[in-house]
């Protein structure tokens, strides 16, 4: 995280506009098959699938990325399977919430065979969430003053209904984390700082006028939140859990959410810059 944050430093400092955004979790969540090496994504999904089925490939596989018992060579050559969770795989139910290391003591295989196994069960429709960083590399990206906040996820709502799958909890938590656990909890950040790194900053960045801030003419997209129990919900174990502390939410002036409750206004609209 230091070099990174010294590159941006040093890039600026040469008139380049690059920023960077991070989110406050020290997991990422990705295809479980982006833990597999390179030569095995040639030609796709479906040759992915028929390199996993055939014994040749499978050892090749084995052999090249196995570390004993304990983790795969992928990117980092340092995960353990107690790292890698299952967040989805809609033809693989019983694999969702598991940890790699949790299903290969259950069926009594290795890690990596039981990863090849899931991904042929669900036909590489599969996804996880994977812990690879760490908490103090977090708080440095989010105290940078070139960092935005970020989810790097898609909008759930977790309404009535099941909810299969545990996706990451970014989904649901992601900003009212940064503002109850390193605004108000931990003082990493001011209110004001925070919330500039979720509106204004990232507006700017796009070239989205009129969006981000506070002032006349400018779109009504309002959060009214209580400073004194903003926080998150969601978690690893149990991802569909809306925030505390969030009372009304105005979309391009329509009222969304109305202290507490859920309105169905189609009040978005698509943004360019």
């Amino acid at each position: 995280m230091e070099a990174a944050l010294r590159a941006l430093d040093a890039a600026r400092a040469r008139g380049v506009e690059v920023t960077a955004d991070i989110y406050p979790y020290t997991a990422g969540s990705t295809t479980l098959s982006s833990l597999l090496p390179p030569w095995m994504h040639d030609g796709g999904m479906p040759r992915l699938l028929e390199r996993l089925a055939d014994p040749a490939s499978r050892r090749r596989l084995l052999d090249e990325c196995a570390v004993g018992d304990e983790g795969w060579l992928a990117a980092n050559g340092r995960t353990t399977w107690e790292e890698v969770l299952i967040a989805g795989a809609p033809a693989c139910r019983e694999a969702e919430g598991q940890t790699l290391a949790a299903l290969a003591q259950t069926r009594g295989r290795p890690g990596a065979e039981v990863l090849i196994e899931v991904l042929l069960e669900a036909r590489g429709a599969v996804t996880m969430v994977h812990f690879l960083m760490a908490e103090g590399n977090v708080a440095r990206g989010l105290a940078h003053p070139q960092v935005m906040v970020g989810s790097d996820s898609l909008g759930l709502a977790a309404g009535p209904g099941p909810h299969p799958g545990r996706p990451h909890p970014r989904m649901y938590g992601t900003f009212p984390r940064v503002l109850g656990t390193y605004v108000r909890e931990r003082r990493l950040l001011g209110w004001e700082e925070a919330i500039r790194k979720m509106t204004g900053m990232p507006a700017a960045t796009l070239g989205l006028r009129d969006r981000g801030v506070i002032r006349p003419g400018a779109a009504a997209d309002l959060v009214v939140l209580d400073p004194a129990t903003v926080a998150d919900r969601a978690g690893y174990e149990a991802p569909h859990r809306y925030p505390e502390g969030i009372r009304w939410v105005l979309v391009n002036g329509a009222v969304v959410l109305d202290d507490g409750v859920m309105r169905p206004v189609p009040a978005g609209r698509v943004l360019t810059p």
